[in-house]
């Protein structure tokens, strides 16, 4: 098993209610025309259509999202699930509010600043400590949804776990990705729990389009219906989690019952900024990733829209240049706010973003940027690393009353942990932590501790226009690269003009304060040669966003679904 890491690593209740129909709608059928009351945008036919009935229902945009992620606890768990933990972000119409919702995964009580140091004193390999349960912090996603819920749901608890459980019992087909990620990593069969479920007999993984069933989830799916967020937390739910971490053959963790009867979902306010005549809301610490997007688009607002289209050369450089200084700001300051004070004020303060913007040369990449010096700066850290990691997945979806949802979901790495309890996988979201707690003695910011929140860079977001309406909410999984592949579709739709589906399908740049990578087989690795006339270190490879966007124009709705993913958008 170690030696496929290493090679990855070189290459980078009874029926609760009248159950949904589920029918299945073609990948990628992106309605042509206007849906005029409602729509959801999500990776999976499967959890679009859950959360269209719902929406259909008269349910929120927030029940449907909780059904759309139920469905994709099943049919997408290598990105996403119950096991896994969330931001969502939600535009309430009737105050005008918009609020975020943190369902992130907490470091349990035997967590140490240590916990991933190998006996020689140095940072284990990241591959080497993924599978197993000492990578897997205490789930939060049932209890941000059932928070969520209580606040701006409009359906029973318990309808809304109708389309999963059905599906659950009678099987779904199995999706394009689901069977690649399978293919792409034979490691997985080495853990019992994954082979029994993903593999047959003669140890092949199931393929696309083969009926997949999981009676375990359902039966899970049916005690949270019934008997609530509780009934996960607590009971033999809770138990089997436990025992899965204990008992895993490879890293066991130290998770108790009482870390999971213990954690709690945490309301914060939105981060909110201004970019031209625009209003932008995101998620703010525990996830770098809302302050990262203003920081980029504050930095680049100085310059005319013309000039900031990423398929040109110009507009490339110019965004991976902001992308390195905030990606350097992010480093040195970002991590849980309830245990760091995080100087979010300062970050995406204009003064402070103007000067920022003022190092970037038009024609020359910078090289490494350093962190910069804040107003209301709290403290100094030391660096912490970047990394790309496939398990993760976003929806967007807005219901007849105007409310929206953006709500980015995760599991860390593709399958998490590698292991499963009742039915699901289990995150390996610990190693989002740092994995040294000091460097040349100065603090790691985001350093494991009990009961901390490592950082994230999912960056769920809604954009409103100069009036204050709703206009766009979007987000993207792709670890760190979250960040620019949220801005470069803001700047698509703000500055180019671009459709929803277009700015799903723009090939990438980014730039994470290191090599410029241009994502690979697409007009964007024709930019190299110039681009490193300029300067920069080029990469291209395959970079596997998975952005889902809805935006409101004349007449209601538009949405885009990333092809590079199984997503659909679907609307009435």
């Amino acid at each position: 098993m170690l030696m496929l890491r290493r090679l990855f690593q070189a290459v980078f209740l009874i029926v609760l209610t009248a159950p949904l129909a589920l029918a299945v709608p073609k990948p990628h059928a992106m309605p042509a025309g206007l849906t005029r009351h409602h729509m959801i945008a999500a990776a999976s036919p499967y959890a679009a259509e859950a959360g269209r009935e719902i929406l259909r229902a008269g349910g929120s945009a927030v029940d449907a999202a909780i059904a759309a992620q139920l469905v994709l606890t099943l049919v997408e768990p290598e990105s996403s699930g119950i096991g896994g933990g969330a931001f969502m972000m939600v535009y309430d119409p009737k105050t005008k509010v918009t609020t975020s919702f943190d369902g992130r995964e907490t470091a349990p009580a035997s967590a140490t600043p240590d916990m991933f140091m190998g006996p020689d004193g140095k940072p284990r390999g990241h591959f080497d400590v993924i599978p197993g349960g000492l990578s897997t912090g205490v789930p939060g996603m049932v209890a941000m949804l059932d928070m969520a819920h209580k606040r701006y749901g409009k359906l029973p608890w318990a309808k809304l776990f109708a389309p999963a459980i059905r599906l659950a019992t009678n099987g779904f087909k199995v999706g394009r990705k689901l069977a690649k990620e399978l293919r792409e990593f034979p490691q997985m069969a080495q853990m019992p729990d994954m082979k029994r479920y993903f593999y047959h007999p003669d140890g092949t993984p199931v393929a696309e389009g083969e009926l997949l069933k999981n009676p375990q989830l359902a039966a899970t799916l049916k005690l949270i219906a019934k008997d609530g967020a509780k009934a996960f937390y607590t009971g033999p739910i809770a138990q089997n989690i436990v025992d899965a971490v204990h008992g895993a053959p490879i890293n066991p963790g130290g998770m108790t019952l009482a870390d999971l009867a213990n954690y709690h979902a945490v309301e914060r306010p939105a981060v909110c900024g201004h970019y031209r005549s625009y209003k932008l809301c995101s998620m703010g610490p525990p996830s770098s990733g809302g302050v990262a997007v203003l920081q980029i688009l504050g930095m680049l607002e100085r310059f005319p829209s013309a000039e900031l289209d990423t398929r040109t050369v110009e507009g490339a450089h110019l965004f991976t240049q902001a992308s390195r200084l905030a990606f350097a700001d992010r480093a040195k300051y970002l991590g849980d706010p309830d245990v760091i004070n995080v100087p979010v004020r300062g970050l995406v303060d204009r003064d402070y973003l103007k000067a920022r913007s003022a190092l970037i040369m038009p024609g020359k990449d910078m090289g490494m940027a350093v962190a910069g010096t804040p107003p209301q700066k709290h403290a100094e850290y030391a660096p912490q690393r970047t990394r790309q990691l496939p398990g993760t997945s976003h929806l967007s979806a807005v219901d007849d009353h105007g409310q929206v949802v953006s709500l980015t979901m995760t599991i860390e790495f593709a399958f998490g942990s590698e292991t499963m309890a009742n039915g699901f996988l289990l995150n390996n979201e610990l190693t989002d932590f740092s994995f040294e707690p000091t460097r040349d003695g100065i603090p790691v910011a985001n350093a494991p501790a009990p009961g901390k929140r490592p950082m994230s860079a999912m960056s769920p977001t809604i954009v409103f226009d100069a009036k204050g309406r709703f206009l766009i909410a979007t987000g993207s999984p792709g670890g760190p690269a979250i960040i620019d592949f949220v801005t470069q579709s803001l700047i698509a739709m703000l500055d180019t003009h671009l459709t929803p589906q277009q700015a799903t399908a723009i090939p990438h740049v980014l730039n994470l304060n290191s090599p410029t990578v241009l994502e690979k087989d697409t007009p964007a690795a024709d930019l190299a040669p110039a681009l490193t006339a300029m300067g920069h270190t080029i990469i291209t490879r395959d970079l596997e966003s998975g952005l889902h966007i809805i935006e409101r124009v004349r007449g209601g709705y538009i949405g885009g679904a990333d092809p590079r993913r199984d997503g659909i958008v679907l609307g009435d």
